[in-house]
């Protein structure tokens, strides 16, 4: 006698971040048939891209192959290709392979978790000469610029040109602002100290511009202050109501709260302010009639799901949902819930599903060896304490046995003696132009599936601008249009 073979539900979840692998994650031994598609086939945790950027980890520490990390998922198929769009009447994902070969993936039930990119207020010029960091490509191109940037000033005899390539910028005092500016001032007094014979590295200035008027102004006035001393006594250039009105090869010019303009030379500018959706998060709204916010986010139900499309999830730091910040416990937890809504329906569970309900586990920053600000419900820490749960938190969240292993062997040689094994970087221009390596600044350009990062996560991240910087850089004007360059 045969039995009767009946087609599994085809489930496709698009992007691999924390709210995709989160959402693939809960689909183990359901009755489905997953298909997570992702431009890139590994996982990143976003949170530490910072301290691959600035040589305390490796790539292989903050990211794992997506494949390895779901081998015991038997019913979810990964497939590297970036979504491009979504034919909602016939329920398929169009998509496109890295050979540029297009592909199709059906589905019954769709997951959007494609996450954000850097956004430049519509000054997208900026990119090529002041990187964000969202994805590994961009740390390392961050990583060669901050240490290129000491071996230039090495390299030259004209005193105006090393103070040139020891001026480093960053525009955004959000967490990934603040715990870069921190990395380069150790890497100046502690880990290049004495390696060099024509500069003094520890003479490396670091300058942090921020809109608002606080750094750090997501985690509230106490914290705030707190994290701004301590960045003053490591030596960093705090310009708070600052507003950046251009940048170029040379350097940036940044209007004052007095509205005086003023040119800087810097040989290192980063972006660290203000996110966007991707392009298929505005071919998805197209498609659906989905409403979208500011930043171009997908308006969604407190179930999660597109009016009018139940079988169209969007998840973590596309979603637009009752002001949520952009922090790896949204995408995380947003995944989760997704995946189950759907799980639930597959196994027709009768009970009537909850509204998606965020539970806040705090946010947390690091600024200096030793110093972290941590902030859960009425809880505020800092300094040494916040530092050591700072740690704890980062620990339990990486994922993978080896990875926390081995993130815990290496921050005890680097917090203990300053050394950074991971200074490899490639020889490639770093005036902020076109090079044979490729376009610095190419991890801002439109990505359809990205590491839904949610920037932050487990524990630290990001606010309205997905990094906690809520003036910083360029503004858009009071209907969330960019102005020009100069304007705010």
């Amino acid at each position: 006698m045969l039995q009767d073979h009946v087609t599994p539900r085809q489930v496709v979840i698009v992007g691999g971040g924390f709210a995709g692998l989160f959402a693939a994650r809960a689909f183990r031994n359901s009755p489905v048939a997953v298909t997570l598609v992702d431009r890139c086939a590994h996982h990143v945790f976003q949170p530490l891209l910072y301290q691959c950027a600035s040589g305390i980890l490796s790539e292989g520490q903050i990211a794992r192959p997506l494949r390895a990390v779901l081998r015991r998922h038997d019913n979810v198929r990964c497939l590297l290709a970036e979504a491009t769009g979504v034919d909602v009447p016939g329920r398929v994902v169009h998509a496109e392979r890295p050979d540029g070969v297009p592909v199709t993936v059906p589905y019954d039930d769709l997951i959007v978790a494609a996450g954000v990119r850097q956004s430049y207020f519509g000054h997208d010029a900026f990119a090529r000469y002041a990187p964000g960091m969202k994805t590994l490509d961009d740390a390392l191109d961050i990583r060669r610029r901050i240490y290129g940037a000491f071996e230039l000033a090495e390299a030259s005899e004209d005193p105006e040109e090393q103070r040139h390539w020891l001026t480093f910028a960053l525009v955004g005092a959000g967490p990934t602002g603040v715990e870069l500016a921190g990395q380069i001032r150790e890497i100046a007094t502690r880990t290049l100290e004495r390696e060099f014979s024509a500069i003094d590295s520890g003479r490396a200035r670091v300058l942090l511009f921020e809109g608002g008027d606080a750094a750090l102004g997501s985690f509230g006035t106490e914290l705030a202050e707190r994290a701004e001393r301590t960045l003053r006594r490591i030596g960093v250039e705090l310009h708070l109501k600052t507003v950046v009105t251009d940048v170029d090869a040379t350097g940036l010019d940044v209007r004052g709260h007095d509205g005086a303009t003023e040119r800087i030379s810097a040989g290192t500018v980063l972006w660290t302010a203000g996110v966007q959706a991707p392009a298929l998060a505005d071919a998805l709204a197209k498609a659906t009639g989905a409403e979208q916010d500011r930043a171009g986010r997908i308006v969604v139900d407190p179930y999660l799901t597109i009016p009018g499309h139940p079988e169209i999830r969007v998840v973590g730091d596309m979603m637009s949902l009752d002001k949520l910040p952009g922090l790896a416990e949204v995408a995380m937890q947003s995944g989760w819930y997704a995946a189950r809504q759907i799980r639930h329906s597959v196994e027709r569970r009768t009970k009537a599903p909850r509204p998606f309900r965020y539970r806040d586990l705090g946010s947390a920053a690091y600024i200096t060896r030793g110093r972290a600000v941590v902030k859960a419900g009425p809880l505020q820490v800092s300094g040494f304490l916040g530092w050591l749960i700072w740690l704890f938190i980062h620990i339990a969240f990486l994922t993978g046995f080896r990875s926390r292993i081995g993130a815990v062997l290496t921050w005890l040689v680097a917090f203990s003696s300053g050394t950074r094994r991971e200074r490899a970087h490639l020889s490639r221009r770093t005036d902020g132009q076109s090079d044979a390596g490729g376009e610095p600044g190419d991890g801002a350009k439109s990505d359809s599936v990205r590491n839904d990062g949610s920037e932050k996560g487990g524990s630290q991240k990001d606010d309205a601008t997905s990094d906690g910087s809520t003036g910083s850089g360029v503004r858009p004007d009071a209907a969330g249009r960019p102005g020009p360059a100069g304007q705010s």
